[in-house]
């Protein structure tokens, strides 16, 4: 396995680029099945989650070729295949992604059901919940869910929906798969992410009729059928997170082109009550930092968006825990994303855990040592840890960083970090 041995004590300062988001890429990675017609996706990143959704839609026979200037191009013929093998999704639970529109379109699917990283419960039963009252019917067995359509209905059948819960994949399943029913499907409390909403401005450019996206209710008016089109994958706002968080932590100044200030207000909300200067810029966010020394902890509580990301939690305690001060952190997403606080003891942090809530001491320094990323998050933490501990700092299982983040050692490396991958 892959590690990253990190060497401790640099400032960061220059420009990197923020790459498509993951959780945009997808969703509409798996769009593409809607319709018979060439699709484009432009900045697409090189994950290890996007080939392996690029590897699900070809098995299933879709045409799917990535070109050399970040763009995806797809085309899922009419003789597709609907199915996610396990062998394909086990590693990631964005497969579930894939029920909605291969539903739509072909009016059956046999999907997986999906894997990821262990940070806690994902039901798939909401998802299953909102294709069934769209007319679907739905059986789970042998680690696989069937979805079919009754005998004599072709198509979906538009629906209101209401989660129990808010959920991300399941708004995004469900307004794949209303895209293409009979009639209106309203979608109540539905995530409002930007990745909703980029998601949803390619179904439109597809042809689809969605309104209310980015809020709680969404509209959509089924259609007959989709058409291809040529989409931009929006910029990713916990890569952007990442390097503002790690940033902070090191101290010094950096650019981070593309990156959207408007999709991490909280999380900049925060920064700037630690003492960072963050400055919303055309094409990026601007950032400088004093450093720890002079940053004060944060006490904060993981919520839905617009609130503050459960995808940043682990990040942003990696500052709390070099930071001045006490902090507080309640997650409340996931029941079980403090897997990285073991491995941030090993550095010399201070934090107790009492059920939902880290209670973190600042330290005055941490010390480099060998530790194990246990999720996607947390490795990215574990890397911001390390960049700011003395002497070497070597992260273990990094596959899991290579899921979510394009190629950043060699970006914090641009940047001045002594990174390096050991192979």
């Amino acid at each position: 396995m892959d590690k990253l041995l990190i060497k401790g004590g640099r400032t960061l300062h220059g420009d990197v680029t923020i790459s498509g988001a993951k959780n945009a890429a997808l969703p509409e990675l798996c769009a593409a099945l809607l319709t018979a017609d060439p699709v484009v996706l432009h900045n697409v990143p090189h994950l290890h989650d996007v080939l392996t959704m690029k590897k699900l839609v070809a098995n299933m026979g879709c045409v799917a070729r990535r070109d050399a200037d970040d763009a995806v191009r797809l085309q899922a013929p009419d003789t597709l295949n609907p199915e996610a093998p396990y062998e394909l999704v086990k590693t990631m639970r964005a497969s579930i992604l894939a029920l909605g529109p291969l539903l739509a379109r072909f009016g059956r699917a046999r999907v997986s059901l999906p894997g990821g990283c262990a940070i806690g419960s994902r039901p798939v039963d909401q998802h299953i919940k909102g294709l069934v009252a769209m007319g679907a019917h739905i059986v789970v067995e042998h680690g696989y869910i069937e979805a079919s359509l009754p005998p004599g209905q072709t198509r979906l059948k538009g629906a209101r929906i209401s989660t129990d819960m808010v959920t991300v994949t399941g708004t995004e399943n469900f307004m794949m798969a209303a895209a293409l029913a009979d009639g209106e499907t309203v979608l109540e409390n539905a995530a409002q992410e930007p990745e909703i909403t980029d998601l949803a401005e390619m179904l439109i450019a597809m042809g689809a009729q969605i309104e209310g996206h980015g809020t709680h209710r969404i509209r959509i008016q089924g259609v007959p059928r989709l058409h291809g089109c040529e989409h931009r994958v929006v910029a990713d706002r916990i890569e952007a997170g990442t390097f503002l968080c790690a940033v902070a932590a090191t101290g010094g100044e950096a650019m981070l082109h593309r990156a959207r200030a408007d999709h991490l207000d909280a999380v900049i909300d925060k920064l700037r009550d630690a003492g960072v200067t963050i400055t919303p810029l055309a094409d990026g966010i601007g950032i400088a930092s004093p450093g720890v020394a002079a940053l004060k902890a944060q006490t904060f509580r993981t919520t839905e968006y617009p609130g503050f990301p459960t995808d940043m939690q682990a990040q942003f305690m990696a500052l709390n825990v070099v930071a001045q001060g006490s902090s507080a952190v309640t997650e409340t997403i996931f029941e079980n994303r403090y897997m990285h606080v073991q491995e941030m003891q090993r550095l010399g942090a201070h934090i107790h855990v009492e059920g939902k809530v880290a209670m973190i001491e600042g330290v005055p320094r941490l010390s480099g040592a060998h530790v194990m990323a246990t999720d996607l998050r947390a490795s990215a933490s574990l890397v911001i840890a390390g960049l700011v501990a003395d002497g070497d700092t070597v992260v273990d299982r990094i596959y899991h960083l290579d899921r979510g983040y394009d190629r950043m050692e060699a970006k914090l490396a641009a940047l001045g970090a002594d990174i390096q991958r050991i192979r």
